[in-house]
This record gives structure tokens, sequence and C-alpha cells, in this order.
């Protein structure tokens, strides 16, 4: 069962399960949304999965608390009185590279893609299934976390061209300037330095970037390397970074110094 209808319904899901024995190295999830019983199902459903969640139930309210203490990642509804969700975002992003996951209408996509484009690591269109919540949740954590870093630590730096991509800061420069990417774009740009040169499948990438399968008319990744071209710009001889392959996928441009190699 979704939400909504049936609000209540959704607690057949909820599974009791230990606390961690530290809680204070539970990840920290801040809710903001104005549908307060939303945000008491969704707290209720994630505290027994290991989550220490807190919630507001405003963009203003929002925004302040994201920015002023340490969260693990945030649940951002588009829809808010007042300071709308994409207003908050643009202004988290423009102070934290805090992982955010947008709640949306369903069939809105206009809504789905502007989140994307401003800096959204993924997005859920409600009615949805806490279940699949949790594991939006686990998916961005995942890549984000410490010991991902640590686990990639084999490969720290990768120099392409005029791309520097180190793993284990999780920065990038370009010619020696740090360009400021989100977790998700930091990830699809690491998958693509890794196989420059080579296709790679959308549902490929999604699956690697992403923790998931694309869905139906699904423009995440699309949108995910949209923004990536538009902050590493085109290569030095002017052509395009990162190459759209009909019906194939995407190719990170091999640059000329070297192919051969």
């Amino acid at each position: 069962m979704k939400y909504p209808p049936g609000k209540d319904c959704s607690r057949k899901f909820m599974q009791k399960k230990s606390p961690p024995a530290d809680d204070s190295a539970s990840p920290r999830v801040l809710i903001i949304d104005d549908d307060v019983e939303l945000c008491e199902l969704i707290t209720e459903f994630l505290q027994p999965e290991g989550f220490r969640v807190d919630s507001v139930h405003g963009g203003t309210l929002g925004l302040e608390k994201a920015l002023a203490e340490n969260y693990s990642l945030l649940i951002l509804d588009v829809m808010l009185p007042g300071t709308r969700g994409f207003e908050v975002l643009q202004k988290i992003r423009a102070k934290s590279r805090v992982p955010v996951i947008m709640l949306t209408a369903r069939g809105d996509e206009v809504d789905r893609i502007l989140g994307l484009e401003i800096g959204a690591d993924d997005y859920l269109p409600k009615p949805f299934n806490p279940r699949e919540l949790a594991a939006r949740i686990q998916a961005v954590l995942r890549r984000t976390s410490p010991s991902s870093v640590s686990e990639d630590a084999t490969s720290q730096s990768l120099h392409v061209g005029d791309v520097e991509f180190n793993s284990g800061s999780r920065s990038v420069r370009k010619n020696s300037r740090v360009v400021e990417l989100t977790a998700v774009e930091f990830d699809l740009l690491g998958v693509f330095l890794r196989s420059p040169g080579k296709v790679l499948q959308r549902d490929e990438l999604a699956r690697e970037v992403l923790g998931r399968d694309l869905t139906a008319f699904d423009r995440s990744i699309d949108v995910h390397v949209s923004n990536l071209r538009r902050k590493l710009g085109p290569l030095p001889t002017g052509q395009e970074r990162i190459k759209a392959v009909r019906g194939a996928g995407y190719l990170y441009a091999l640059p000329e110094k070297q192919k051969g190699k």
C-alpha cells in the first residue's frame, strides 16, 4: 500500500528492529514537509531501520536547520508553503553538498527535472511505498559514506585530460581549479573517467550511480549528465566532453593526447 490513500496502511511495512548500540553513529535524516502525518509515518518507518529522524514543516525553518546541523541526508518536499522546496534546495546547494531526496507530485516531470538540475541527488513521486523511500536513502548513503570512500582508495586519483578526480578527498579539479559537484555528479563522473572512450548504457549508469533501475520516462541520468556538461564545459579542443550516443547511452570523449594509449 502506498501513501496516500490509506496512510495508516503503510504501518504494516514497519518491522521493529533493535536500535544500534551506538546511536550517535546512526545516520541523521531531516524531513522538510508540511504534511505532519506523512512526516510521522516516515519517522515511524525509518527509526526501526536505524535512522535518527527530525522533521520540520516549513521551508524557512527547514533551511535553517539543514545548514545549522550535521545531517546525513535531507528529504525535501517540492510543495512547501511560503518558501518552496526548489528555493530551499538552491540555498542549501550554495553552502552544502548534503544529499537530498526530493518528494514530488506523481506525473509532474517538470518538477522532477528542475529538482535534479538544481542539485537534488534523487527524487520520489507521491504516493510512494515507504520501503522504496528507505531503499533510495540507503542507496544515496552508500555512495557518500566514509566507508565507500575508503573502499575506493585503491584508485584515489584519476587524470583524464584536463580533469583530476580524487576519490579519497571526493574532489574534482579542472585545470587545477576546484569544480563543485553533488554526490551523484561526482560518482557519475568517476564512472565516466574510469572508462573514457567507452559507451556506457543509461541503465548501467543508473544502477552504478543511483543504485536502482530506471523507470519509464525516468530522465534522472540525463539531467545529471547535463549538469556535468555544464559544470565541466567542453574539451580544450572545443568538442563535447560527454557525448550522447543515440539508442545506446553516453560516452566521455577521450582527449586527443590519450588516444592510442
